[in-house]
């Protein structure tokens, strides 16, 4: 195809803006009860068994149960018939589970089922980030769309982690304990149905000519599975996202209780609040400058080397500090500092797997890091919540171990070759 056969079209920041709306509010269902555990607990009282794994903790765990179910599927959708159809039918589930959650906020039951609902949407929205890039975005952007990306998955975790306990009463102190959890989660369902509708209308499949000439040829699915199984430096990911996502998934879908371990009792999911702060700010930060500077490595390099200080102040910070004041304020920090680094990390690594494992379909390489997370996630949060979450601080120390093999093993990567030839092509270009 000619080089004036390629044409990139504003209508993709639409496509962009659509798909982030549905990112939001897939991220704010997940973690509706966690940043208020405690208080759902008094409010849910004598509904489920709080000693049993079946808890609340569990309705934010059974989005990555779920995840290792759907993952593969709704990445071989969205490969197979394209993000319309994988991301309208991720959005239709959402609509339709988010009200049910809603209308039904007062019986546990009811959330639950919604939730695993909610779950099964999921991997129909988050698994399709690089296959909206690749299909609307040129190459020199796709880096900085994929940061957008994941900045929406962050915004919505830190709304839900912010606005959440203004909603419901959350101080123990107060009268009234855990009331208002119904009414929150009827908000929040009229809310995600209006965004479900927004990405079923506005997200088109692709735009009428490509906007480079990367994304024409791929393998098949089950082809680029096996493709991307054998390349080396997408082991290397699957392992960094198997220890990076999953810490990050175990400490949202703990951060109420993290603060407990702590001695803090109020839940006001500050931890999570500082952690998806840094996110934020590092998802629009080191995307864009790793599309500036045509380089992958070295930030994902920086990424995992900011995980290590970041996991280590939360697993110590009650031994750094005497009183527990002290000891919140350290763990507020270094959430911050680990969500600048690993967060911001996350779309770079997408990316940076998309372009290793081309011909593979984008979303197959997605879903598999994704995955891995996923698994990882479900094993921490599982570990960490049995027993009345008895062995929180042994995990968090065991996170720490992890961050340093992970800073060892991202040195070992190569650049991606996708993204020099790139920088060679401008280069040539006078670019």
């Amino acid at each position: 195809m000619a080089a004036d056969e390629f044409r990139v079209y504003r209508y993709r920041w639409v496509v962009l803006a659509a798909y982030m709306a549905v990112t939001i509010i897939i991220q704010i269902q997940w973690l509706t009860h966690a940043p208020v555990a405690r208080a759902a607990e008094v409010f849910y009282a004598g509904q489920f068994n709080p000693d049993s794994i079946f808890n609340i903790d569990f309705l934010a765990m059974i989005y990555m149960l779920v995840f290792l179910i759907v993952c593969i599927p709704a990445s071989y959708i969205i490969d197979t018939f394209g993000i319309r159809k994988g991301v309208g039918l991720g959005s239709a589930l959402t609509l339709i589970f988010s009200l049910l959650k809603g209308f039904g906020g007062a019986d546990f039951r009811l959330v639950l089922t919604a939730q695993i609902g909610l779950a099964a949407a999921q991997p129909f929205i988050i698994n399709a980030v690089t296959a909206v890039t690749v299909r609307w975005f040129p190459l020199r952007e796709r880096g900085t769309a994929a940061g957008l990306a994941a900045l929406a998955q962050y915004l919505g975790i830190i709304i839900v982690m912010a606005v959440t306990p203004m909603m419901i009463v959350s101080s123990p102190e107060l009268p009234g304990y855990g009331t208002g959890i119904d009414r929150m989660l009827m908000i929040y369902g009229i809310i995600s149905a209006a965004g479900s509708i927004l990405a079923l209308v506005l997200i088109r499949e692709k735009p009428p000519t490509p906007p480079s000439a990367e994304e024409l040829e791929h393998k098949k699915f089950f082809e680029g599975l096996k493709h991307i199984l054998t390349q080396r430096d997408l082991i290397i990911m699957l392992i960094l996202f198997f220890i990076g996502l999953g810490i990050f998934n175990a400490v949202s879908s703990m951060v109420d209780s993290i603060a407990a371990n702590l001695g803090v009792h109020d839940s006001d999911g500050l931890i999570g609040v500082a952690m998806l702060g840094g996110g934020v700010i590092g998802a629009v930060i080191l995307p864009i400058l790793s599309d500036k500077f045509r380089k992958r490595k070295i930030f994902l390099v920086l990424g995992l080397g900011g995980l290590v200080p970041g996991v280590a102040g939360l697993a110590f910070a009650d031994s750094i500090a005497a009183a527990s004041s002290g000891a919140y304020i350290i763990a507020i920090v270094s959430a911050f500092i680990l969500g600048f680094f690993v967060m911001s990390a996350g779309p770079v690594g997408f990316q940076y797997a998309a372009e290793v494992g081309f011909p593979a379909p984008e979303s197959t390489s997605q879903g598999l890091m994704l995955l891995a997370g996923q698994i990882s996630g479900l094993i921490f949060v599982a570990g960490m919540s049995i027993k009345s979450n008895a062995y929180i601080d042994l995990f968090m120390k065991i996170f720490v171990v992890f961050a340093v093999i992970s800073l060892v093993l991202v040195l070992r990567l190569r650049e991606s070759p996708m993204i020099i030839t790139e920088a060679d092509k401008l280069e040539e270009n006078g670019a």
